[in-house]
């Protein structure tokens, strides 16, 4: 009797973030949510702020920051490191983040400046 054979691991193929995220799914919500979000009238303060140097590699935004806040607060997501792993791993977080992964320790700066704007 024949057997279900999968893919081809080493093949080749063409996929779309776009594609693999439903209509319907919530992280299009959460994208579009912060995207009409005025962050500086909310209070959310950036990573490059002057309490932070001026040295060495870019920031990413704080809206991208904002954004991966409010997907672990609906997923159930506490830490930092957790976040770090999903961001790289998870489809939905993929194309939220537009394949940008921040590292656990920029995840949790963020947090800890924003504590009070993250709270209202």
């Amino acid at each position: 009797m024949p057997i279900i054979n999968g893919l081809d691991r080493h093949q080749l193929t063409f996929s779309s973030l776009e594609a693999a995220i439903a209509t319907d799914n919530d992280v299009r919500f959460i994208d579009a949510f912060v995207d009409k979000l005025d962050l500086q009238q909310l209070g959310v303060r950036s990573l490059t702020s002057s309490d932070k140097k001026k040295e060495g590699r870019s920031s990413f935004s704080d809206a991208l920051f904002l954004i991966l806040y409010l997907y672990a607060y609906l997923n159930g997501i506490r830490s930092s490191r957790k976040l770090e792993r999903e961001a790289i791993r998870n489809i939905e977080l993929q194309w939220l983040l537009q394949g940008l992964h921040p590292n656990y320790h920029s995840i949790a700066d963020f947090r800890k400046i924003n504590a009070t704007a993250l709270q209202n």
